[in-house]
């Protein structure tokens, strides 16, 4: 699959007759609310883990240099803490825009932190993009954090951000932690 999704995404989903949807954040989209929402609540998605595996090419790097960035892997058992936002199908139009790179729109089934569920979508890069790098090690992911930069700015500002808003969640994510570990460390043996 390309890496620009943004018009496989327009035709995934028709929202005809649909006033609002909830969408599920679970990296950026849970500190970086640039898109305008009726409601926001934490909330977690069972069966998934987050995992640095996506290329940034347009983001948190450059086709030259990309970034890694989080998507989800599904893994049985597993729960994903994040932000649901309660939106008008139009945000879509501008969030396709900012998940092209390999993300498509999913539906999921959303826990809320009262106990309550709700159907909504979450952008997940699959491994069959081209902006999907795999696996590989915390430390090698965390050094390939450290020397990326792009539009958006220092990838490393992408993960401490993320880490940062984790724990405000109550999200104990040891892959994002543990990569946050490494970095720190690389920046040390850097200064």
């Amino acid at each position: 699959m390309s890496v620009n999704t943004i018009e496989h995404n327009r035709k995934r989903f028709n929202f005809e007759g649909i006033d609002a949807i909830w969408l599920f954040g679970y990296g950026s989209l849970i500190y970086k609310v640039d898109f305008p929402f009726l409601e926001k609540r934490p909330a977690s998605i069972r069966g998934w883990v987050r995992r640095f595996w996506q290329a940034s090419h347009d983001h948190r790097g450059t086709p030259e240099a990309p970034g890694r960035v989080v998507t989800l892997i599904e893994q049985p058992g597993a729960v994903c803490k994040g932000m649901a936002y309660r939106v008008s199908p139009h945000v879509f139009e501008y969030l396709d825009v900012r998940e092209k790179n390999g993300y498509l729109r999913f539906s999921t089934t959303m826990t809320f932190d009262d106990g309550s569920h709700a159907e909504g979508l979450v952008y997940i890069a699959t491994e069959d993009n081209e902006a999907f790098l795999g696996e590989a090690s915390e430390a090698d992911i965390a050094r390939q954090i450290a020397s990326a930069t792009g539009p958006s700015g220092p990838n490393s500002e992408y993960l401490l951000r993320l880490a940062e808003s984790l724990r405000a969640l109550g999200d104990d994510c040891a892959h994002t932690f543990t990569i946050e570990s490494h970095l720190r460390s690389v920046d040390n043996a850097d200064r």
